[in-house]
């Protein structure tokens, strides 16, 4: 009796230990996940009834900040409004008491409600004083530049993203379809369950950032990245090889070429075959000159296959076949950005970010700073290095192609007087019929004879397959004007 009763014990304690050994790991490991998890909505409301603090851009613009609710019957004393609407909406987010949070109201949730370790630390002085420990972010992103980027995309499909290459900071980020993030943050349960529906029932995915989210074939821009690693591994140069002039590339094992645009002849050394966006030099490049070891791990070493360290919720990777080493074919196509490369519009932008600022590519990101209620510093981003893909002789060799191909080339569109621009464009064709593609155009611009200091990447979506529908028509007056506007706001070239 005594032994069954003994027995009868240790299973208590040992279900009694595991309960517990649960519940701390619920509470402790878990609870991260637990409280931004968007089906926990019991957070959410309780933070709707908390101070929160307010997003903030780079020159001055409320993006984001809890109201009193003029509802005073409301469960809710507070209600989260977006000033700005759909022009900040992919990057702001939500912060819905049905639907959780998403966008900076969710990267940055701790700093925005007072619950880092520093501002715990700061309130805990504060006990005897009334007085919120909140945290207003200021982000780098500016209106200026977002408002260009969506009046010169107007309603087609795209995303624009402007960075600064010297530090990684992101100054523009806007996709065509967004979304008001106010519809889907309302504390009216039927405005926000409408809007939730229709929004993920809309073509485009308007709640989706596509700008760092969404990946696509970057075409002719991944040329940068092909020129990159060739001059990296010392297998190109300016100068040499000289590339056969063709209008077409056989790779070995098919019979099928790679033609170049319209079936033009083209060929040369690099700033030639640059300038003109060459497919058959840069195919043969890849396939031949480079290698797929070199090819392979060079484009990892521009960030490809790796995941990046930007400071959004679940950034995608950007992919560059690995499988290439007995598929020449394959190897040449993906040189020239088709086949399997994809690339997301802010990855493009660090390619060109790269060679902007001597080879060297910054972690992207959208902080600036944090501070408290009382204006007082609490937190500031310090920029610091992802990747170095290129030495500064190979970057600016590469810098010089660049500006070559805006002086005279397929990128002469963006051209800005008094400044020194660099650019590449891209048409990269999805095998549709009738013919469609993604128009695209990567750059950078500055003051002459010193480093440029912004960088940008345009991409159009499915564009009629046309000679009037190529990077350099389509996207380059877009990557222009946005250059210009940020450029107004360094103080100009």
């Amino acid at each position: 009796m005594n032994r069954n009763i003994m027995k009868l014990g240790i299973v208590l304690v040992v279900l009694y230990v595991a309960l517990f050994a649960k519940l701390n790991w619920i509470q402790v490991v878990d609870k991260e996940s637990l409280d931004n998890n968007p089906i926990n909505t019991a957070q959410v409301r309780r933070d709707f009834n908390r101070p929160r603090g307010s997003i903030l851009t780079a020159d001055g613009a409320v993006i984001a900040q809890s109201i009193a609710n003029p509802n005073t019957n409301s469960e809710f004393k507070r209600m989260r409004v977006y000033p700005e609407g759909e022009l900040f909406g992919q990057s702001t987010g939500y912060f819905s008491f049905r639907y959780g949070s998403s966008g900076i109201e969710k990267q940055y949730n701790d700093e925005l409600s007072g619950s880092t370790f520093d501002q715990q630390v700061k309130s805990f002085g504060d006990l005897f004083v009334d007085r919120e420990n909140v945290g207003n972010v200021s982000v780098s992103l500016r209106k200026d530049v977002q408002q260009t980027a969506q009046q010169q995309l107007g309603d087609r499909e795209g995303s624009v993203v402007a960075l600064d290459p010297r530090t990684g900071a992101v100054l523009g980020a806007w996709s065509w379809p967004s979304y008001d993030p106010n519809t889907v943050s309302s504390l009216d349960k039927a405005i926000a369950e409408t809007s939730w529906k229709t929004l993920n029932a809309a073509p485009g995915v308007p709640m989706r950032p596509h700008f760092y989210q969404d990946r696509y074939f970057p075409g002719s821009t991944f040329k940068v990245v092909t020129a990159g690693v060739g001059l990296q591994t010392g297998k190109v140069t300016n100068t040499e090889p000289s590339y056969p002039f063709t209008n077409g590339y056989t790779a070995e094992g098919t019979n099928k070429p790679i033609m170049n645009f319209g079936g033009e002849t083209c060929g040369g050394t690099l700033p030639e075959i640059l300038r003109v966006s060459c497919n058959s030099s840069f195919a043969e490049m890849g396939a031949e000159t480079i290698g797929p070891v070199d090819m392979v791990a060079g484009a990892g070493s521009f960030g490809f296959n790796s995941s990046v360290p930007f400071d959004m919720p679940e950034p995608a990777k950007s992919v560059f076949p690995t499988n290439v080493g007995n598929n020449q074919p394959k190897l040449a196509m993906s040189s020239i950005g088709q086949n399997d490369v994809q690339a997301t519009p802010v990855q493009m932008a660090m390619v060109a970010g790269a060679v902007a600022n001597g080879g060297i590519i910054m972690k992207p990101h959208v902080l600036s700073e944090v501070r408290n209620v009382q204006g007082e510093i609490i937190s500031t981003y310090s920029p610091s290095k992802w990747l170095t893909p290129m030495s500064p002789f190979a970057a600016s060799t590469l810098l010089d192609d660049m500006v070559g191909v805006v002086k005279g080339g397929t990128a002469a569109g963006m051209a800005i007087q008094g400044c020194q621009v660099g650019g590449k464009t891209g048409t990269a064709q999805l095998g549709t019929e009738p013919p469609r593609s993604h128009t695209w155009i990567i750059g950078f611009a500055g003051p002459p004879g010193k480093p440029p200091t912004v960088a940008v990447a345009v991409v159009v979506l499915n564009q009629s397959g046309g000679s009037e529908s190529t990077g350099g028509r389509v996207a380059a007056p877009i990557a222009k004007a946005v250059l210009q506007t940020a450029l107004a706001a360094q103080g100009g070239c």
